[in-house]
C-alpha cells in the first residue's frame, strides 16, 4: 500500500508539548512576549469577508513591508515569502541542493536539515565543530559539495560567527554553488550577512517572523537573496504548492514590519536577561557556551544532560534535550521573561538532583 520511499523518512521531532500539569514552557524557543500591539489592532480590523477570496499570490504588500525594514538595499525582487521558514527551507533544499554530491552542514545543528536532505535524497556530510563547538569554516572546503547550509547563530549551541568569517568561506568557495545562511535568531544580538549578497550571488539568507517577531502561532518566513534565486524559489513553490501565505498572516506581517521599535525593544530586553542568566549560572559551575540567540545552551560538569532535563521538568520547567553524541550532557534553555528564567536561576543553582 505504501511507496518504497516511504519508509525511508526520518521526521522532524518538535519539542514536547506535555498536558500533565501546567509547566513553564522554555523548551522551544519561543518569544515570552506578545507581538506588537499593531497586531492586535490589524487582526481586529480584519474584514472576515476577505477570506472567501485567494490572496496576493505573491505577497507584494508584505514583502514591500520587509523590504522597508531591512533597508541597506533590500528589495521586493529580493525577496520570498512562504508559510515558516520550514516549508521555505523545504524550497531551498528541492532548488539549490541537486542529489549528485553532499550537502554540507555542522554535525550539531537545527534538526530539520537532515529531514529535509533525507526527504528529497540528498547525501550528506556532517561536519564536526570546533573544540571551543564554534564552526569549523576550512573543514567546509575540504572536498567537493552542491552546497552548504548552517544556522547564525547556530542551534542549539546559540554560538555566533562574525559575518568577516562566512565572508571568508565565501570567497573561497564556488560561486556556482549555495551558501544559505539561516538567521533565524539574528535579532537577538548578531549581525545580519545581507551586505553580502552585493559581493556573492550564491548567498542565501532565511529568516522567520517566529522568533524575533513572537509568531510561533502564526506561519510566516522568509529569504532574502539576488533575484536570480528567488525567481527559482519562485518556480519551486509554484510546481509544488501555490497556495500563498494567507490573507490574514500577510496583513500582520505588515503590521509588524512597521514597528520596528516595539520588537527591537523587547528582544533587547531577552538578550539582557539571557547574559545575566548565563553569568549567574555559570557563577554556579555550569558551563554556559556564549549564545547570541533567545536560548542558552548548558551543562553541568559530572552530571548526564538527562537527569538534569528530568530533574528541572520535575520543578515544573520544560527545557531540551538532545540525546545525541558530542551534546548529549547539554540542555538548551529557551529564554523567557526575567522573572521566569530567575526562578529557573533559583531551581538550577539549587540542589537539583534531590
Amino acid at each position: 500500500m505504501f511507496a518504497k520511499r516511504f519508509f525511508s523518512l526520518d521526521p522532524y521531532v518538535p519539542g514536547e508539548q506535555p498536558k500533565d500539569r501546567p509547566y513553564v514552557k522554555l523548551n522551544a524557543n519561543e518569544n515570552p512576549y506578545p507581538p506588537s500591539p499593531a497586531v492586535r489592532k490589524a487582526i481586529a480590523s480584519f474584514d472576515a469577508a476577505e477570506l472567501r477570496l485567494y490572496p496576493d499570490p505573491d505577497a507584494n504588500g508584505l514583502r514591500d513591508a520587509i523590504a522597508e525594514m531591512l533597508g541597506g538595499g533590500v528589495t521586493r525582487d529580493m525577496l520570498f515569502v512562504g508559510n515558516g521558514s520550514d516549508e521555505i527551507l523545504s524550497f531551498v533544499f528541492f532548488a539549490l541542493f541537486d542529489s549528485s554530491l553532499p550537502l554540507c552542514f555542522p554535525e550539531h545543528t537545527y534538526s530539520f536539515y537532515p529531514v529535509y536532505a533525507g526527504y528529497y535524497g540528498i547525501p550528506v556530510r556532517k561536519i564536526p565543530l570546533a573544540s571551543d563547538f564554534s564552526i569549523d569554516f576550512g573543514r567546509y572546503l575540504e572536498g567537493e559539495s552542491s552546497g552548504i547550509i548552517f544556522p547564525n547563530p547556530n542551534a542549539p549551541t546559540g554560538i555566533y560567527e562574525e559575518p568577516s568569517r562566512i565572508r571568508a568561506l565565501l570567497s573561497r568557495y564556488p560561486g556556482d554553488r549555495a551558501v544559505v545562511v539561516d538567521e533565524a535568531y539574528i535579532d537577538f544580538g548578531g549581525e545580519s550577512v545581507i551586505p553580502l549578497l552585493a559581493e556573492f550571488p550564491n548567498l542565501v539568507i532565511v529568516r522567520t517572523f517566529s522568533k524575533s517577531f513572537c509568531f510561533a502561532g502564526a506561519r510566516l518566513g522568509f529569504v532574502i537573496a539576488n533575484p536570480p534565486v528567488i525567481q527559482a524559489l519562485f518556480t519551486t513553490k509554484n510546481s509544488f504548492n501555490h497556495f500563498p501565505v494567507d490573507a490574514l498572516t500577510q496583513k500582520i506581517g505588515i503590521a509588524s514590519c512597521r514597528d520596528p521599535g516595539y520588537y527591537g525593544s523587547i528582544n533587547g530586553e531577552i538578550a539582557r536577561t539571557r547574559d545575566l542568566f548565563a553569568r549567574e549560572l555559570g557563577a554556579a559551575g555550569w558551563q554556559v557556551l556564549p549564545s547570541r540567540a533567545n536560548f542558552v545552551f548548558a551543562r553541568l560538569p559530572g552530571v548526564p544532560g538527562r537527569d538534569v532535563y528530568e530533574a528541572i521538568k520535575r520543578k515544573g520547567v520544560l527545557v531540551r534535550h538532545f540525546d545525541k553524541d558530542g551534546i548529549r550532557d547539554f540542555v538548551r534553555i529557551s529564554i523567557g521573561t526575567a522573572e521566569q528564567m530567575g526562578d529557573l536561576l533559583g531551581i538550577m543553582k539549587g540542589d537539583l538532583l534531590k
